[in-house]
């Protein structure tokens, strides 16, 4: 019996051993990491070669229109000035709000379906039909969606019953509400809040933060994103990098901290650049240590920051210019300067929709915006509609 033990045990050993050895080359073979690299490095995507073939074909009119994200009047059909406006500026983008979208779900669908295909007709590229759609008291539907509860109930139930318990309950409803809103015909989100409660946006952010913690809030985010895309909605992650102060719609936005601060308030943002996020809102947030413009005017934080230390490759989007944070300067000037910045969106109201165009233009003629840059920013946003079908391949 003890001959056998002892055989038994040598054979076990040698098995080990062996799988072991095995193990071991295959993770440290110079060679396999070698082609695996070489795979990666030579991956061309069909997307963005064809993202930059038809950018190449467009006129800088087009090019123009497409950074621009307007909103519309009307809700229940287009009213004939809303009809000229789109049809000599097809914009990228149309943002929805409760005026809009204070009707029935036909109604809705019918209204938002007319508009795109006014866009798509014009420019051959359906628009990003946008609203935003966070939650709690962040909602512009009156009646027949799903509605989300605040962000910060997330994080009561992540006390109360754990955390798989709240992540698993926010990607199902943010799913189950996307479901409703793709259906209407909208197919991107202003949402979700990646900023995580502190002393300085306690006042703002309020009910609409994940809450206190850094990791939770990037883990509520990304299961709100999955949760979203899989009914076919892009998320855009807001506010980069944070708020301060009161609402910036009528007050600035000042972070007076040091870089390993801020590095860490935007750890939620970065987790999710980590894991896909697509498309994210520039604040008008003022952070000196960094820049003396504001993150949606600022090269520093938008390519220097976002872009190369971060590595988001996405969409940006700036916040609204007409908001008291944004300063005084105009927002057709403002819009200008932020793309040359490095934002590839602009949120325009419509009675700026024709200043702002041609005020892009302009800047085109005058080199204060390059083409380069701004078939840069187009093309980001053409490869994320071939992703979402919103142009044949």
């Amino acid at each position: 019996m003890r001959i056998i033990g002892f055989v038994v045990k040598i054979t076990i050993f040698l098995f080990v051993f062996h799988l072991l050895s095995c193990l071991n080359n295959n993770l440290v073979n110079p060679d396999n990491l070698k082609v695996n690299n070489i795979e990666t490095e030579n991956y061309i995507d069909p997307l963005k070669e064809r993202a930059a073939e038809i950018v190449s074909l467009m006129d800088e009119r087009l090019l123009a229109a497409q950074v621009l994200i307007s909103g519309v009047d009307g809700r229940e059909t287009l009213p004939l000035n809303s009809i000229d406006l789109l049809t000599e500026i097809p914009a990228g983008g149309i943002m929805l709000f409760r005026y809009n979208l204070s009707v029935n779900n036909s109604t809705i669908r019918s209204f938002l379906a007319e508009i795109s295909i006014l866009i798509s007709e014009k420019s051959g590229i359906k628009p990003f039909m946008a609203v935003d759609h966070e939650g709690g008291s962040v909602n512009r539907f009156s009646r027949d969606i799903t509605t989300l509860p605040a962000a910060v109930s997330y994080w009561d139930i992540f006390l109360e019953e754990g955390r798989e318990t709240a992540l698993e309950k926010i990607k199902n409803d943010s799913f189950k509400s996307a479901q409703d809103i793709n259906i209407l015909g909208i197919n991107m989100n202003f949402a979700p809040v990646a900023e995580y409660l502190i002393d300085e946006n306690r006042v703002f952010m309020a009910s609409r933060s994940y809450g206190p913690d850094p990791l939770f809030t990037f883990q509520a985010a990304l299961a709100f994103i999955q949760g979203m895309e899989r009914a076919g909605i892009i998320c855009v992650v807001k506010h980069f990098p944070g708020s301060a102060g009161t609402d910036p719609h009528y007050s600035a936005s000042v972070l007076n901290w040091d870089k390993p601060a801020l590095d860490k308030l935007v750890s939620p943002f970065s987790l999710l650049i980590n894991n896909g996020a697509r498309a994210i809102m520039a604040a008008h947030t003022l952070t000196p240590v960094i820049d003396s413009k504001i993150a949606s005017l600022s090269s520093v934080v938008m390519k220097d920051w976002l872009r190369d230390e971060l590595g988001f490759d996405g969409i940006i989007i700036s916040d609204d210019f007409i908001m008291a944070a944004a300063g005084s300067q105009k927002p057709e000037d403002a819009a200008v300067s932020s793309i040359a910045a490095g934002s590839d969106m602009i949120l325009v109201w419509p009675a700026h929709l024709r200043t702002t165009h041609q005020a892009i233009l302009n800047a085109l003629q005058d080199g204060t915006l390059s083409r380069e840059r701004l078939a840069d920013a187009v093309q980001r946003i053409v490869y994320e509609k071939l992703k979402m079908g919103l142009i044949e391949f």
